[in-house]
């Protein structure tokens, strides 16, 4: 079933100084993993996302320690918190099936993203980085109703 883009697209506004080359990791079909790069003790240097079985590029540095979550059949996220100062100092993906990765510090201030409808879930995300990522910003909606691609694994 094809959703329309204003049935349940929501836009999680950015967070982080936003400093820095403008990144998207948007691509086709769902999300089925997430790459993030943190450094020791201190920020997320890099992130990657894949849809279907293609990665996009990384934004960031792909340096430090990768720490990685693949999805599983009919599973999403749903969820993105974290902690921010001037860069994005820890995320926390979370899913419907109640599944976490979690990169990074707990340091700085607060901030929590979800969509506004239910059935909604993560298409991509998109942001900022000066070496390492300044800020994120979430992009939420029913799979297919941005790209017109109706296709579910």
């Amino acid at each position: 079933m094809l959703f329309s883009k204003t049935a349940t697209y929501s836009f999680s506004p950015p967070v982080g100084s936003g400093s820095g080359s403008s990144y998207a990791l948007s691509g086709e079909g769902r999300i089925t993993a997430v790459r993030v790069w943190e450094q020791y003790n201190s920020y997320i240097d890099g992130i990657q996302i894949r849809h279907g079985f293609i990665w996009s590029r990384v934004a960031g540095y792909s340096s430090g320690t990768p720490l990685e979550i693949e999805l599983r059949e009919d599973e999403a996220i749903i969820q993105i918190s974290g902690k921010y100062a001037h860069y994005v100092r820890s995320l926390i993906f979370i899913t419907n099936q109640g599944r976490t990765l979690y990169a990074g510090q707990p340091y700085g201030h607060s901030f929590n993203m979800y969509p506004e409808h239910p059935q909604a879930e993560l298409l991509f995300i998109s942001g900022r980085y000066h070496g390492a990522l300044t800020a994120v910003a979430a992009h939420w909606g029913a799979p297919g109703s941005i790209a017109g691609n109706s296709t579910r694994h």
